[in-house]
């Protein structure tokens, strides 16, 4: 009897840690909130903006910590290979949730297989912006010198496959102009070069380029969404200012790694919907061009699945790809 109680205590002892941990509930340490962008640019600034509430909601702290790259699909594999137990997290984007698969032949993860979605959590539109020094004040003004000269201007984005590429590529379709897609990484390092005039053209996240647009640094042509901007109520629409039936929209949203437990992406979209609903963040969002739109697991999974059918007809399209 010894020998048996003495091999039950040393395995127990030796029992891995996640299982001890998993014995309390959810959460019972700080949680991670991966950001596929550099610092600064609308997803970050998103993020950042909820995960004081979204920690009183867990009562856990919630860090936020960027890994950019590839159109955020770096930040997004990170996640995917996690541990399914609801600490490390990803606000994602339109593009790692649903483009990036019909850019990359070679993606390492697959967005609606190895990601467990949460909520959306805000949708949000583009902004058409130019620098001052390029001599056009209007969107039939810049179709007009894109046409002049094939592929002479460029149009920075915050990523291969980022909401600023689609819109690119859809005006490209729809207008028969050439802008030539010159992608950063992050909102932070396109508005850099923006606001220099090294970038000249950009489909930027109205979230980072209206204080520059309202101070003059930019000029904005157009939205890219179907109804004007409340922040701009100014500017056109794209299809507005002469591109019939063009629109253009952003989201970004919470998923976790797949096969994470139910009960944990219930208490989740619990916190998110939490979250949304205080009319502090609700009024923040909505001052940065953002508008609360939580959902629940099932409808975020039928939104990506909707998204990355519509988008890959329209990258395909434009040719456009990614290695």
């Amino acid at each position: 009897m010894r020998p048996l109680l003495a091999c039950l205590a040393l395995t127990l002892l030796l029992a891995p840690p996640v299982a001890r941990a998993q014995e309390g509930p959810y959460p019972s340490r700080p949680i991670r909130v991966l950001v596929g962008f550099a610092p600064g640019g609308g997803t970050d600034v998103t993020t950042r903006a909820m995960a004081p509430r979204l920690a009183q909601a867990l009562g856990q702290p919630v860090v936020v910590e960027n890994r950019p790259g590839a159109g955020g699909n770096l930040a997004s594999e990170v996640v995917a290979r996690a541990a399914p137990d609801g600490y490390t997290l990803l606000m994602g984007t339109i593009a790692a949730l649903a483009v990036n698969p019909s850019l990359y032949s070679n993606l390492p993860f697959n967005p609606l297989v190895d990601l467990a979605p949460v909520s959306l959590a805000v949708t949000t539109h583009d902004l058409l912006v130019v620098h001052p020094s390029l001599p056009v004040r209007s969107v039939p003004e810049l179709i007009a010198l894109a046409r002049k000269d094939p592929d002479s201007l460029a149009c920075g984005s915050s990523g291969v496959g980022t909401a600023g590429h689609l819109s690119c590529a859809l005006f490209n379709l729809s207008t028969g102009v050439r802008l030539s897609h010159v992608p950063y990484r992050g909102g932070g390092a396109l508005i850099n070069d923006l606001i220099s005039g090294q970038v000249p053209v950009s489909f930027a996240s109205v979230t980072t380029v209206r204080q520059y647009v309202e101070n003059g640094t930019l000029h904005g042509l157009a939205v890219t969404s179907g109804h004007r901007s409340p922040q701009l109520p100014d500017v056109p629409t794209v299809a507005e200012a002469g591109v019939p039936n063009y629109e253009s929209s952003n989201w970004y949203g919470m998923v976790a790694p797949a096969r994470t437990p139910p009960a944990v992406i219930a208490r989740l979209n619990a916190a998110m919907r939490e979250t949304l609903a205080d009319p502090a963040i609700a009024t923040l969002l909505r001052q940065q061009g953002l508008e609360p739109a939580a959902s629940s697991p099932e409808e975020f999974t039928a939104f990506m699945r909707a998204e990355t059918g519509k988008w890959g007809q329209v990258m395909r399209a434009a040719g456009a790809s990614a290695h």
